[in-house]
């Protein structure tokens, strides 16, 4: 499978099959260009602006922003019940993780989570192989509450987003802080990164940085 960073916490996840999933899509006005994108599912964690412009993916996709189970272009989508931040949604609202199973491999998609995972939630998103992380802080986890949920998930592989970048004028900070946290990590020369089942079998654990383009 192919995982692709458009900026912020918008990816392509597209399968070997080629089934084309987009998640969190946003406006204009936060800085990233909007990607020229067709996409057969969009998930949104949250209804706000830098996570819901779904208008932006092209094509008819299946819009898919509820907690629950889904079936559809034959990849399993979970979505569960979290919190934009430690208030219980009391400050931000709601916010729903999405996992998805493609080619085998789970990835987990935590979109703006804002506080660390219950047993529960932990048990609802099972095993994770690969983390599409916040890490950038303010509206969501700063990087201590990151480096903390990537210890709750134990993934195989990492992925930072929605941090501060030149592109965004949020006060949110850069990866580095995060990096520094964990122990580094591995910038990539492009914004793609390619994982087949044979990559998990890997001691050890990935922390890859995509390249915005």
């Amino acid at each position: 499978m192919k995982i692709r960073w458009f900026g912020h916490a918008c990816f392509l996840l597209e399968s070997q099959i080629g089934t084309k999933i987009v998640t969190d899509p946003f406006d204009g006005s936060v800085g990233y260009k909007i990607p020229k994108v067709e996409a057969d599912v969009v998930t949104v964690s949250h209804d706000h602006y830098d996570h819901n412009y779904v208008e932006a993916v092209q094509g008819d996709p299946t819009i898919i922003k509820a907690p629950g189970e889904y079936n559809t272009c034959g990849v399993s989508i979970k979505g569960i019940s979290t919190y934009h931040d430690e208030a219980k949604g009391a400050k931000r609202g709601p916010n729903i993780v999405f996992v998805f199973e493609i080619d085998g491999i789970k990835v987990c998609h935590l979109g703006d989570l804002g506080h660390l995972l219950t047993k529960l939630q932990e048990e609802e998103i099972g095993e994770v192989d690969v983390l599409l992380l916040p890490v950038g802080g303010t509206f969501t986890l700063d990087f201590e509450g990151a480096a903390a949920v990537m210890e709750q998930l134990n993934p195989k592989i990492v992925v930072p987003m929605h941090f501060k970048t030149p592109a965004v004028s949020m006060p949110i900070d850069p990866v580095e802080k995060f990096l520094e946290k964990v122990g580094g990590g591995e910038f990539l020369e492009s914004n793609t990164l390619e994982i087949t089942a044979e990559d998990l079998k890997q001691e050890g654990r990935r922390i890859v940085v995509l390249k915005y383009e």
